[in-house]
């Protein structure tokens, strides 16, 4: 066979209409059967949606539960250091400039406590609460009302409504 011959066959077969007719499936079922799988797909679409935004949300709670919880441990182990400072600053020391060193330093502390949200405890005054204070003398005192805490033996800090440490106090009778 030439290519002129090859030709003459392909546009013959072109021109020869086709004798098998498709038949189209009905068009009323297949639009419903799309609607469905549509429905489907949306439904899905948004029940995945749903999820990922109570994902979202639990995961930025958890992630803030657990900045409170390291903060807390972090700075109850520094409380401890925290006394130590306020126990210098009560003492009597001759060099000036070695008292002022130690009373910017317990500043610059308590300042960075606050930064984290950490606050000092009430107590000197007021009145005793089981929530915040841990009596551990009762004293027998006219001039106090009763229930009223009298002396601090310990400063007690808190996050928010978080005890990171109760305030060991005195109360009288």
């Amino acid at each position: 066979m030439t290519n002129d011959e090859e030709l003459d066959e392909l546009t013959e077969e072109e021109q020869t209409p086709e004798t098998e007719v498709e038949e189209k499936p009905d068009s009323d079922s297949e639009a419903e059967k799309v609607a469905e799988e549509l429905a489907s797909v949306k439904e899905q679409l948004l029940r995945t949606m749903a999820e990922y935004d109570n994902f979202r949300k639990r995961s930025a709670r958890e992630k803030d539960a657990l900045r409170a919880e390291i903060v807390t441990n972090v700075t109850s182990q520094f409380l401890p250091v925290m006394d130590n400072l306020e126990r210098a600053l009560q003492t009597d020391c001759a060099d000036e400039n070695y008292k002022k060193g130690v009373e910017m330093i317990s500043d610059s502390f308590i300042q960075t406590l606050k930064n984290l949200g950490v606050e000092e405890i009430e107590s000197d005054g007021a009145r005793f609460d089981p929530n915040f204070h841990q009596a551990v003398q009762r004293v027998d005192d006219s001039d106090k009302e009763s229930g009223t805490v009298v002396q601090t033996f310990a400063k007690g800090y808190k996050i928010g409504e978080k005890v990171i440490r109760f305030a060991m106090v005195s109360v009288a009778n």
